[in-house]
């Protein structure tokens, strides 16, 4: 297993429609563990194939003791929102803005090895499993923000200097365990504090 790079805003892998996995082998297998052991190296809720450059639809999670792999996911979602709670995600590192996401969610998909899955969801793994889904979409957590979030989220990544950021994360993590992503006391996935 290895830690992966994790791509940040402005890379075009996450921007593009993930390709569906037909290939249920071993690399499969292998890409499932380097993503595990990469968000929990970085203490993610949830990590999309893509935020590590590879272009397939396969997101792991971890949220609440629950921890899990989804290929190829199919999102059920109740019409009722949940209350929004902010969002941050390990791709777009230091910001965090609250996101209307649907309160229940049922995915379906298969496993690493191509057998089914079907996993329902409320509160924060609904939530995750949205984020990550739309990872698979090319759709970052900033495009669902509306009005003043929108527009102080657009400014502060218009604002930063993203290969500034990109360089001090690497260069950080790469003291530790080689990895692109990290930053002391940046927000995480769905809010969560990330640190080296």
């Amino acid at each position: 297993m290895a830690i992966l790079n994790i791509r940040i805003i402005g890379d075009p892998v996450l921007r593009t429609r993930a390709e569906e996995v037909t290939d249920f082998g071993p690399e499969l297998a292998k890409l499932v563990a380097d993503m595990e052991e990469t968000m929990e190296d970085v203490d993610g809720a949830g990590l999309a194939a893509p935020q590590v450059g590879v272009s397939l639809r396969v997101f792991t999670y971890r949220i609440d003791g629950q921890a899990g792999h989804i290929v190829n996911p199919v999102l059920e979602l109740s019409e009722d929102l949940q209350p929004d709670q902010v969002e941050g995600c390990l791709s777009i590192p230091g910001l965090g803005f609250p996101v209307p996401r649907a309160r229940w969610t049922k995915v379906s998909g298969q496993d690493k090895s191509g057998n089914p899955v079907v996993i329902e969801g409320e509160g924060m793994l609904a939530r995750c499993f949205q984020h990550e889904t739309d990872h698979l979409d090319g759709i970052l957590y900033i495009d669902r923000l509306k009005g003043e979030d929108r527009k102080a989220a657009l400014r502060a990544i218009r604002n930063s200097d993203y290969d500034a950021v990109a360089g001090r994360t690497t260069a950080e993590r790469a003291r530790s365990v080689g990895s692109s992503f990290g930053g002391t006391g940046a927000v995480g996935s769905f809010g969560q504090p990330t640190g080296a």
